[in-house]
């Protein structure tokens, strides 16, 4: 690749203020001061011509491929943002946050990035929580102690998760919608989970208490069979833990098992 592109920078005169950012080569930078258009940037230059002075052009950086200019470019772009003539936001706008959002904590692909994750649900012999309850009404739940609600609250809206039924095998992949709240304001339909005939009977107990009391995420689940259904090949090295939440991002043996088996694509989820 030629390396024969610069990004300058228009700068006023006037307050020594940069306005416009651009990359180009050759005699490229120059080219801005023919610019007899309506547009901001050529209105602030005829206004500093007539002031009696000139825009202050400087190269900011030289010896560029075209792609380095542009992504040099946007970054200088981004960072003044609404500061500038600019039009365009320039090349790369997708891969920069948006302006105006760094009060918020939660944007997708810059404060996380949705993964795909082995769910533990929570059903057995000591456990009085049911599998059918969570596929009939969306949600999987956890509690009764911090140690395993909040694994439960560490999902954000988007992750898939792929639920497992310890002593059957995996029995449903789904999309989180909604990330854990305490079990006594999960509502499915508008309708409140206690008032709802469940089979879960121990999902309301410690519901009083934000410590103790059962979380639950809501899922939309893509696909989801009864346990008697669940995918499982026994010692095959398919992926189990006892964990709550574990990442599958590094058990691609797994992935392909939970792939076929439910007949999904996480990418189209």
């Amino acid at each position: 690749m030629k390396e024969e592109y610069y990004v300058y920078v228009y700068i006023d005169p006037r307050n020594y203020e940069e306005f416009y950012y651009g990359k180009g080569k050759g005699n490229r930078k120059e080219s801005h001061l023919k610019d007899d258009s309506d547009s901001k940037k050529a209105e602030r230059i005829k206004d500093i011509i007539k002031a009696g002075l000139h825009p202050i052009i400087r190269v900011i950086a030289k010896d560029l491929t075209e792609r380095e200019a542009f992504l040099i470019e946007k970054t200088l772009i981004w960072k003044l943002g609404r500061n500038l003539t600019n039009k365009s936001s320039g090349h790369f706008a997708d891969k920069f946050r948006p302006h105006m959002t760094m009060y918020r904590d939660d944007l997708p692909e810059f404060d996380f990035k949705n993964g795909v994750y082995y769910l533990n649900v929570g059903e057995g012999k000591d456990i009085e929580r049911s599998w059918n309850d969570c596929i009939k009404y969306g949600f999987i739940a956890a509690g009764q102690g911090k140690k395993w609600s909040d694994p439960l609250k560490t999902f954000n809206k988007g992750d898939i998760v792929v639920a497992y039924l310890k002593n059957y095998g995996y029995v449903g992949v789904g999309k989180v919608v909604a990330t854990a709240i305490p079990i006594k304001d999960f509502k499915y339909k508008n309708t409140r989970l206690q008032d709802i005939q469940m089979q879960s009977s121990s999902l309301f107990k410690n519901m009083d208490s934000l410590e103790l009391c059962d979380y639950a995420l809501a899922i939309e689940w893509i696909k989801a069979v009864p346990k008697e259904n669940a995918y499982w090949k026994a010692k095959s090295g398919l992926f189990t833990t006892q964990l709550i939440k574990a990442s599958l991002e590094g058990q691609p043996y797994t992935l392909a098992f939970v792939k076929e088996s439910f007949g999904v694509t996480f990418k189209n989820i």
